[in-house]
């Protein structure tokens, strides 16, 4: 918001505070940045996957409705989705999932579905990259967790949630900046070097 005479300077400084505060609290669109800034500079590209739906009924616009938009009534989700996001990276594929957590102890395994974990398992053996982005919103923190680090918590522990703890130690702390937002392409690149 820049500065006129239609705005008080305290209007002006209580929109950078409602920005500055909300900044970095949405993971999904903070990934979202960071994938656009990979695009633009022809880093890498990675998209959001859409979630496919089956319309039902719509509503056209009238005379009436001025938007001219077309409204979708009613509409049901066709398949459960795999993971939210898939693209390339220096020729190799890469697929993840992201999600947030109020939790301060643990990130519950509930978030994760049984069909995106088959969906990892798939990616892996194939040769793709696979990964979790996970937000522990009260500490302010992003990790990155590798699949297999996923893998050999779930597959030799019974409990229903991942420890904070575990995502200190085996996880990638991603550091918030200005572009990208969230860098994960630079743990990316460091794990495809190791793993040459």
């Amino acid at each position: 918001m820049e500065y006129n005479k239609g705005n008080s300077l305290k209007e002006i400084l209580n929109k950078k505070q409602v920005f500055h505060n909300n900044r970095g609290m949405n993971l999904e669109n903070d990934i979202n940045i960071s994938n656009q800034y990979y695009i633009d500079t022809k880093q890498a590209f990675i998209y959001k996957k859409p979630t496919p739906i089956k319309i039902l009924k719509v509503d056209y616009p009238s005379k009436m409705n001025r938007t001219g938009r077309i409204t979708i009534k009613e509409a049901y989700f066709e398949s459960p989705s795999t993971t939210d996001y898939n693209g390339l990276y220096q020729g190799k594929y890469i697929d993840f999932e992201a999600k947030e957590t109020n939790n301060k102890s643990y990130f519950p395994l509930e978030n994760i579905h049984l069909h995106q974990i088959n969906h990892l398992r798939n990616i892996i053996e194939h040769g793709g990259i696979g990964f979790l982005i996970i937000r522990f919103v009260e500490y302010h923190k992003t990790f990155l967790l590798f699949a297999d680090d996923f893998f050999s918590y779930i597959d030799h522990n019974q409990r229903k949630s991942i420890p904070y703890e575990y995502f200190l130690e085996k996880g990638y702390e991603i550091k918030e900046k200005y572009a990208p937002r969230l860098d994960y392409l630079e743990i990316i690149k460091e794990y495809m070097e190791v793993s040459k």
